[in-house]
Order: C-alpha cells, then structure tokens, then sequence
C-alpha cells in the first residue's frame, strides 16, 4: 500500500514507498527514487495549438499506460491552456473537469503552510519541540516541529509497516485513528538523530496534526479551512467530516493492489472498485480530503508562490538544503540521497525548478504543479484500467507523476521538470 505525496512509486504520495508485503501503493511518500535526466518528452510539432499539443499528449501516454481516466488542467498565468477530461469514470459513465476525487498528500502542503503562517504570526517558531504540545509522544523531547514538517525526524512510517498493510487490505473500509496509527511507529528507535538525515514518514504528519490542533486551539479541518483553503479560495476541497464520502460527481476508481492479499491466482483476472475505501489511514485527521481539477490547480498556483507566506517562510517552503546532506540508511527503506530530480522542502516536493505534490493510492493518482519563473500550473488526475497492475502483485507506478512531466515538457521545453527513465 503505497502512499506518497511528493515521491511516488514510480516515482509516488510524495514518490515510493519501502517493501512491505504485498503490492505496495502509497498516497503520498517516496520510495527509493527513479533516476531522472532533464531530457523532454516527445512533444506535438511546434506550430501546434498549446491546448492540441497537450491533449496529443495525453492520449498517448493514457493508451501506452492504460488509463482508465485523465482529467487534466494546465494554467499559464490566468489563462487556461487546456480543461478536459477523457476516459470513462465507469462503465458507460464519462469522465469529467468537475468530478472529485481524494487529494491525499497535497493536504501536506497546506498542513505545512498552516504551520509556516503560525510563524509568521510569531506563535511558534520551527526549533520548538513538539513536547511543548505532545509530551507523551516517544521522542517528542528531541524533535522540532520543522523536522516534522520537513520528515527529517527519524520516525518510522507507519504506513510502511507490514502490519499496518496487512490490517488495512484485510479491511479497506476500516475507520483508524491517529492513536491506532502511531502504534504502529513512535515506539521504535528512530532511524536517525533528529535533523541529520530525511525519510518519509506519514507519521511526522500525523503528529504535526496534533500539534497544530493545540497550537490553534481547533480542529484541524478548522483552522486549515479559516488560515489555509479559504483565503486561497478553494470551494471544492472537503474533509467530508471525517467519513470516506465523496461528494458528487464522484470520479470512480478501481484496483487490483489486493490481489496478494486475497490470494488470487497470478493471471487470474481481478479488479475491484476502490473509489470508497476509507482513507483515514493516510494523514491527519482533519487533513484527509476530497478535492476538483480546479482546486488542484488553484493549490499549484496558490501554495506554490507562497501567496500566504512571509518571503522568509517561503524561503523555507521551497528550501533545497537536503541536497547533499541525506543518505541511504540500513534498515531504512525510505532514506536516500536528494538531488535537483527529487528535493524534499516543507511538505512540497521541489523537482527541477517545479513544486509539486503527487498522491497515489486505492487506484488513483493525481499531481499539482507549478514552475514560479514561469507562473505555468498544471493539474492531473488519472484512474487505472486492469492492464495498468501486475498480473501477478497487483502493483502499479503512479501515472500522474510521468504524466505531468511530460505535459510540462510540452508546454514549457526551456524549463522542463526532471524527466524519470523506466
């Protein structure tokens, strides 16, 4: 069960995600990075409509990876280069710009933000220890809430434990809680001295969710919603009060990620509906969400100028100082060496010169984007038919990330985001 949201697994929930048994999917972390170049993707000609150029895109690479649905938005500053959606939702049900679907760990960019808009109010500052907060919680004596933020806390990742897999495919519709999920993880050694390294660990989330709930005194859905989704003007991005629920209309999703689980035959046809399997394994209660095209691409634009930050807290959002300062740790399945294709900051990914969040989980994937110097967004959501998981694991690799890559190729080729090879 992979979850990133800026490093998925083929790439993905931020990438790809330790082994654990079982296909893995993650919404939002990393697992050991593809290697990248900053070559470009075969493009439509030049003298191409900007809006035919990406759609000629999209269509190939949805029959190359068998693609369910694309749903697609692209922005160069206020202008829209292209809206549209191809593919079914299901069966005879068509694909469109307005469905919602589970954002997974873009909801981290606004967690971070949250934070860094904290410090800027001058309430708390990134050195302070998160036993200010939550003096119970293993180590919260030695780590800060920006290793939190930034995942350089040493915590193990929940979501990469086998037992956490195994109970979550036994049971998809399983409501967890934030307790039942740091079980999982806070008791163990860290894998490293706070500070001195980087993995990805939903964890850091989880307990950053707690602590911004004593910070702000409200629930996290509330104070995000107050300090982060309303003055970005997003309309279409929920928590849904907690439950699984999806509003209308709903982009379906189907996978074959329980294949192992449930003991079906290699080569034996098998694909189940996804779309309703209950996420609240996957983030901080209150930060689990349903989001739009629109949003997705208001988020790109928005959290990635910085609009709601202090030109000091942004500086630290975008920061790229893991570069050189990471490595691969024994035992620590998500610890590796950054580098300009694979750069974590403060609960955004930097890429190139891009920002981005790219969830994949439960058959769905999806990535916002932005290139500042250019002002240039772009949004993508994708579903997967059967011929997109292993006939034998039922894994697969988070489409959305190889996709808008390529799209920002098309329609920004001086600029173009590292390009991942495999």
């Amino acid at each position: 069960m992979l979850l990133l949201g800026a490093c998925t697994s083929a790439g993905g929930a931020a990438g790809s995600s330790a082994a654990s048994p079982g296909p893995t999917v993650t919404s939002d972390r990393p697992a050991t990075p593809s290697p990248t170049s900053a070559a470009s993707a075969s493009t439509a000609p030049a003298d191409a409509a900007p809006a035919a150029a990406v759609m000629d895109v999209v269509n190939r690479f949805r029959e190359q990876n068998h693609l369910q649905a694309v749903l697609v938005k692209v922005t160069r500053g206020d202008d829209t280069v292209v809206e549209q959606a191809v593919g079914d939702s299901m069966t005879g049900v068509p694909a469109t710009t307005d469905m919602h679907f589970r954002n997974g760990a873009v909801a981290i960019s606004y967690m971070s933000t949250l934070l860094l808009i904290l410090v800027d109010e001058g309430k708390v500052t990134l050195e302070d220890k998160v036993s200010t907060w939550l003096p119970d919680i293993p180590h919260a004596d030695e780590v800060t809430l920006g290793q939190l933020a930034q995942m350089t806390s040493g915590y193990v990742d929940y979501e990469q434990t086998p037992e956490l897999t195994a109970a979550n495919y036994a049971d998809p519709y399983k409501q967890w809680t934030p307790d039942e999920l740091l079980a999982f993880a806070v008791d163990q050694p860290l894998y490293y001295p706070p500070g001195t390294n980087w993995n990805y660990a939903h964890t850091n989330y989880v307990i950053l969710g707690q602590a911004l709930e004593k910070i702000t005194g409200l629930p996290l859905d509330q104070a995000l919603q107050a300090k982060v989704l309303d003055p970005l003007g997003l309309t279409g991005t929920s928590g849904n009060a907690g439950t699984p629920a999806i509003p209308e209309p709903v982009l379906h999703a189907f996978s074959s990620e329980r294949r192992q689980t449930l003991a079906v035959p290699a080569g034996t046809p098998f694909y189940e509906e996804s779309t309703f399997w209950n996420p609240s394994w996957t983030l901080a209660q209150g930060a689990i969400q349903t989001t739009t095209l629109d949003d997705l691409i208001t988020t790109a634009r928005g959290i990635g100028s910085g609009r709601l930050l202090s030109p000091e807290s942004y500086a630290r959002f975008t920061s790229t100082d893991l570069r050189g300062k990471t490595s691969a740790v024994p035992g620590c399945p998500a610890c590796f060496e950054q580098s300009i294709g694979y750069t974590y900051g403060l609960g955004v990914v930097i890429t190139g010169n891009w920002l981005e969040q790219d969830p994949l989980f439960s058959g769905e994937s999806a990535v916002e984007a932005y290139l500042p110097g250019s002002d240039v967004a772009v949004a993508v959501a994708v579903t997967y038919q059967p011929a997109a998981f292993d006939p034998t694991t039922g894994a697969y690799v988070n489409a959305a990330d190889q996709l808008w890559r390529e799209i920002a190729a098309t329609v920004v080729p001086d600029d173009p985001p590292p390009m991942k090879k495999g």
